[in-house]
């Protein structure tokens, strides 16, 4: 039997490369009748910066809870222009997306996390080009996605 998808977790960072992965997402919706679900990931507070301000958790903690409720809504509400934006001329697609939703954290976790609440049949995103050298060292979320997660992984790369 040949498999079929009904929730398609969709991963973006507002780069050119994620809005090509949205538009693969969206023609696979079509193909299968399938529910998108959007995602961004707002990375957390680097922990050289965190170190720097020890003794001020306080202040800290303090500014985080002051800012991020605001950049929340705005990202949100980024993502759902997006959408909008996007399929404009498609409003039939426009009803296939259960949500958009942003969260904080570490990216590949975010995407693995709500991947398995979902019970996502597939996740699609977009790669990043980067160098041999670069890429060997660092990696790159979609590679760790594609190595954790339950479920099949579509990475689209940018055309040339």
């Amino acid at each position: 039997m040949l498999p079929t998808y009904q929730n398609i977790l969709v991963a973006i960072d507002f780069t050119e490369n994620s809005d090509h992965a949205f538009k693969h997402a969206v023609l696979l919706a079509r193909l299968h009748d399938a529910k998108i679900h959007l995602m961004h990931v707002i990375q957390q507070i680097d922990m050289p910066y965190m170190s720097s301000m020890l003794g001020q958790e306080k202040k800290l903690d303090s500014l985080r809870k002051q800012h991020e409720q605001d950049a929340l809504a705005k990202i949100q509400e980024q993502l759902d222009k997006f959408v909008k934006t996007e399929l404009a001329d498609y409003p039939e697609d426009q009803q296939r997306f259960a949500e958009t939703r942003v969260f904080i954290g570490n990216t590949m976790l975010e995407i693995l996390g709500r991947s398995d609440q979902l019970n996502a049949d597939v996740i699609v995103m977009g790669t990043h080009s980067k160098g041999v050298l670069e890429h060997a060292f660092l990696g790159s979320v979609a590679e760790k996605v594609l190595q954790r997660a339950k479920c099949p992984v579509f990475t689209i790369p940018l055309p040339s």
